[in-house]
């Protein structure tokens, strides 16, 4: 690896503290966020009845994708996820570009979190929760990454609890009706593609654990078992609630709802369920805001390390073993956003970047040598293929604007190069 050292003992090497369990929770706390309590609704407007289609698309590219991400952070245990991979396997320009598009992408991701936050628990002051729940969850990233998967885990128990009432109160009651998970005529294929790439978003939490890769102990066996398990448990709670809203609401009311799981406890006659629910989502936007913070700041430690990012972000903490000047800087810069913006609407491009980051991750991966762990053939293949074909199928909006960011940042890496060869 270039520049960052893997040797024990070097100053700035993160620390080896996480073992399956936390690693397994650190994906949780990513995926099963706030995502599925507001993706299920504009997938169903893509989709309609072909929304489960549309999730099971998305389920195979993200498996895809996190094969071909457990194979590569098992070779190259650093921090930096995709960056360090397309670095060292197709050169610094695509190393980059995954970088660059996940640092900016995810940085706004972190703001429209933080104001999910403040909307649920004081809509009146969502801009100053915002800030203070980046305050807070930046502190406890600051402290250490056992720290976080502890406060991570506690998230998790709570969102899955509250996940599980919503389906077993509505899958018991006498509302619910198979019938409206068939598939009709409204199902178009553009409309499913779609679908799958908003819906896409909600499985890429499993990157989280790549870019911890320093910090996981035997990181050859742990990698490879933590990013397939999070992403199966993750599938299951996902097809339940999907199943458990769509045959209580169905897919016209679902797509017109604004708080789909909400409205789908009222729906099945226990409406005392739904101040659970917002208090639920809340939880869970923090455990997305909580993971989100970790991979950025990691990324940029990485970039940092490469001087693509100011070199002063490469430190890492004596006594914590965290990035903290990186974990700083991000928290410094989503507080501001949270603070001055609402970013929520504008954040299409984060799913474009998503998956141009794990395009990039499947070509990676397919340049590996059977001794170098190569996953089979085809799961790179299908990855990149399935990463380009959703990517493009998403609102042109958010094609455009995740267009213009990539370019704005190989724009910036041909000036420095010029500059600073």
């Amino acid at each position: 690896m270039s520049t960052a050292s893997t040797a024990a003992g070097v100053p700035n090497e993160l620390r080896r503290r996480l073992g399956v369990p936390d690693t397994v929770v650190i994906g949780l706390g990513s995926m099963i966020g706030a995502g599925i309590f507001v993706a299920l609704a504009p997938a169903a407007h893509a989709a309609g009845s072909g929304l489960l289609l549309g999730l099971a698309l998305a389920a195979v590219v993200a498996y895809c994708n996190a094969t071909s991400s457990a194979r590569l952070a098992a070779r190259y245990p650093a921090s930096g996820g995709t960056y360090v991979y397309g670095r060292e396997r197709l050169g610094a320009f695509w190393g980059y570009l995954a970088g660059w598009g996940f640092v900016v992408g995810k940085t706004a991701s972190c703001a429209a979190m933080a104001l999910t936050v403040g909307s649920y628990v004081w809509p009146g002051q969502a801009h100053a929760v915002a800030v203070a729940a980046v305050v807070a969850l930046t502190a406890v990233n600051y402290a250490g990454v056992q720290k976080s998967a502890w406060l991570t885990r506690a998230i998790v128990a709570v969102v899955l609890v509250v996940l599980a009432g919503v389906v077993l109160a509505v899958l018991t009651c006498g509302e619910a009706d198979a019938a409206r998970l068939s598939i009709g005529r409204d199902a178009s294929f553009g409309g499913v593609l779609q679908a799958a790439g908003l819906l896409f978003f909600a499985f890429a939490g499993y990157a989280r654990i790549a870019t911890l890769g320093e910090e996981v102990r035997d990181p050859g066996r742990t990698i490879p078992r933590a990013i397939p398990l999070a992403l199966a448990i993750t599938l299951v709670v996902y097809v339940l609630v999907a199943i458990a809203v769509l045959a209580v609401l169905g897919p016209s009311q679902l797509a017109d709802a604004t708080a789909p799981l909400s409205d789908a406890v009222r729906a099945a006659g226990a409406g005392w369920l739904a101040p659970v629910v917002r208090v639920g989502a809340a939880v869970a936007a923090l455990g997305s805001l909580l993971a989100l913070i970790l991979g950025v700041s990691r990324t940029t430690l990485a970039m940092a390390r490469d001087r693509h990012l100011p070199h002063a972000l490469a430190a890492v903490h004596p006594r914590f073993g965290v990035p903290h000047r990186a974990e700083l800087a991000v928290g410094a810069v989503v507080a501001v956003l949270a603070a001055t913006a609402d970013v929520r609407g504008a954040i299409g491009f984060s799913s474009f970047g998503v998956l141009a980051y794990y395009a990039i991750a499947n070509v990676s991966a397919w340049t590996l040598t059977p001794g170098e762990g190569r996953p089979h053939r085809l799961i790179p293949v299908l990855g990149l293929a399935g990463c380009l074909t959703l990517a493009f199928a998403l609102p042109p909006a958010s094609v455009i604007a995740g267009v213009a960011v990539l370019a704005v940042g190989a724009a910036a890496y041909g000036i420095r190069r010029i500059v600073a060869p």
